[in-house]
């Protein structure tokens, strides 16, 4: 297979959403990824919109060239052991790109919306006090309620939590990772969200 690429639908940026074989969500991956997959004989089924057309070189034998279409979704062989099953011990890595877009990029504690640069990880139980930075214990702030709050408690300093925080199970986190997500691609998504998600609840 050649590198000559061709847009389809839509520009080279556009993420493909990359599957185990029973369906798992698993992560992002570029155009090149996915055909490198293909060509390597990995990927089991493809579904959704048809995303790129990426042509090879000329076949001796027939004089047709090579040509392989990479779609919005590919399920790859095999399955991951450790997302899979009643004891997943899955825990998605705690990062502030993440946190934010959980909570959409808004203040749990004076409710507005702001740009990333304007925000900031506060846990709710103060590290100082014992609190971890874990999911259930960190929201969106903006700098100014983060200041503010310090090293209380939201009671102790006189604000309303306005979301209980949560930690995203891997699909969701998949979600939060994306870029630009088509609207197939949500809809595969949404179906491995828990049916309480307050996600699915903001997305639906």
């Amino acid at each position: 297979m050649g590198s000559q690429s061709h847009r389809y639908h839509h520009d080279l940026a556009q993420q493909v959403l990359r599957t185990d074989i029973s369906g798992l969500p698993l992560e992002w991956i570029d155009y090149r990824h996915a055909a490198k997959l293909h060509c390597l004989g990995q990927v089991s089924y493809s579904i959704g919109a048809e995303l790129y057309r990426i042509r090879g070189g000329m076949c001796a034998a027939s004089g047709k060239r090579s040509e392989l279409t990479i779609n919005a979704i590919v399920a790859t062989c095999g399955i991951n052991p450790e997302l899979s099953g009643a004891q997943c011990q899955y825990r998605p890595p705690l990062t502030n790109q993440a946190l934010f877009r959980r909570d959409a990029r808004m203040c749990l504690y004076c409710g507005k919306q702001f740009a990333p640069r304007d925000l900031s990880r506060d846990h709710v139980r103060p590290q100082v006090r014992g609190g971890k930075d874990v999911w259930v214990n960190v929201v969106t702030a903006c700098k100014r309620c983060n200041n503010f709050k310090a090293c209380r408690t939201p009671e102790e300093a006189g604000l309303e939590l306005l979301a209980i925080p949560f930690e995203p199970n891997h699909a969701e986190y998949v979600y939060l990772q994306g870029k630009r997500i088509l609207a197939d691609q949500m809809e595969f998504l949404l179906a491995h969200f828990p049916h309480n998600s307050p996600l699915r609840q903001r997305l639906q």
